[in-house]
């Protein structure tokens, strides 16, 4: 179903040549794009994106909402890869630029595609060197530590809801949280 997605937000998106402006046409099952004008391939792309877990030294868990996220959605912090990075100078980067928290320890979990738009979301943990949160308030609204018990009476409330199931993020929290998190409710 990802790779559907994928291509099929590829396809929709990308139908001139990026070289020579004219209509190009599908090859390969979908899978290229050719310019009959230039000869020029057109291959769909994937833009790598970090998304981590950060924990303190007292075990808690950094989460965050998102700007467009409904009020009481948190989840992990998450970003792009920029030109010249590696993905662990990529983490350390976007959980500062997204939460004022500097990182130190990073550790790859796991990987996700995730076509929305066209990602790889690769998945850390990382151990958190400070702990004051600023968080920049263009991506990412509020950001708080959560013990264990703060997020499981949290849940519980509905002060806060968790991230979908689908998500690698969804998984990064339960690897922490020690068990299945609540399913969340349709979005507002």
């Amino acid at each position: 179903m990802v790779h559907a997605v994928a291509l099929e937000n590829w396809q929709r998106l990308h139908r001139f040549c990026s070289r020579c402006g004219e209509r190009t046409v599908i090859a390969a099952a979908g899978h290229i794009r050719r310019c009959p004008a230039c000869g020029a391939e057109h291959y769909p792309r994937t833009d790598p994106a970090v998304i981590m877990l950060v924990t303190d030294e007292e075990d808690r868990a950094l989460l965050g909402r998102q700007v467009h996220w409904p009020e009481g959605r948190f989840s992990t912090l998450a970003g792009f890869v920029e030109p010249g990075e590696s993905i662990e100078q990529s983490v350390i980067r976007e959980v500062y630029e997204e939460a004022g928290v500097t990182v130190g320890e990073v550790e790859y979990v796991a990987s996700q595609p995730w076509p929305f738009p066209y990602s790889l979301m690769l998945g850390f943990t990382a151990r958190a060197t400070s702990s004051e949160v600023s968080v920049d308030g263009e991506e990412i609204q509020e950001a708080r530590w959560f013990s264990r018990e703060d997020l499981r009476a949290a849940f519980e409330s509905g002060e806060v809801l968790p991230p979908y199931g689908i998500s690698i993020a969804s998984r990064l929290i339960e690897l922490w949280y020690g068990k299945p998190l609540p399913k969340p409710g349709p979005p507002a």
